[in-house]
């Protein structure tokens, strides 16, 4: 197995659980990737077309700011990147992530968390946020109930 980090956004608590679940099955390394400003509640309101995250969401080119860029990504050969789906894609601050690092020869294996859609459009938005030789693969769309045995037999798949 490649040494991974499990990277995660989550802004409700669903994808942490998930992320932690999956590092620890696997025995990789978790990062956090966390906003500068922290969503709230009415961030999240995916009905108010003016709440934070439906602004960004509609605008391609946000690229919320990041809380840190402490990620050793040159220490990992495999990236399992996750995040919760939001219209059909990763959140933007996924590609804020990706644009703050070098992903060059990197394997990214998205995993995502989501209330029914799948993962769209996603890869295609993200493969423009890294490096051309970066590998994004479509992993699994995994809800909050996995079990550890069924996230590392997943993640063995793609390691």
């Amino acid at each position: 197995m490649s040494k991974a980090l499990v990277a995660y956004f989550s802004a409700s608590g669903t994808t942490a659980r998930v992320a932690k679940a999956l590092a620890q099955s696997v025995g990789a390394e978790l990062y956090e990737i966390r906003p500068a400003v922290p969503y709230t509640k009415a961030d999240l309101n995916w009905m108010d077309k003016s709440s934070r995250s439906s602004v960004e969401m509609n605008d391609r080119s946000s690229r919320p700011a990041l809380a840190d860029r402490d990620a050793d990504i040159g220490a990992y050969d495999t990236i399992l990147l996750g995040f919760p789906i939001w219209w059909y894609v990763a959140p933007t601050i996924i590609n804020s992530f990706l644009e703050s690092y070098d992903f060059s020869g990197k394997k990214i294996v998205l995993f995502a968390t989501s209330g029914g859609s799948g993962f769209g459009n996603t890869v295609a938005g993200l493969k423009t946020s890294v490096a051309a030789d970066a590998v994004i693969i479509e992993g699994k769309v995994l809800h909050g109930r996995q079990t550890e045995a069924g996230l590392k037999a997943w993640a063995e798949t793609v390691l």
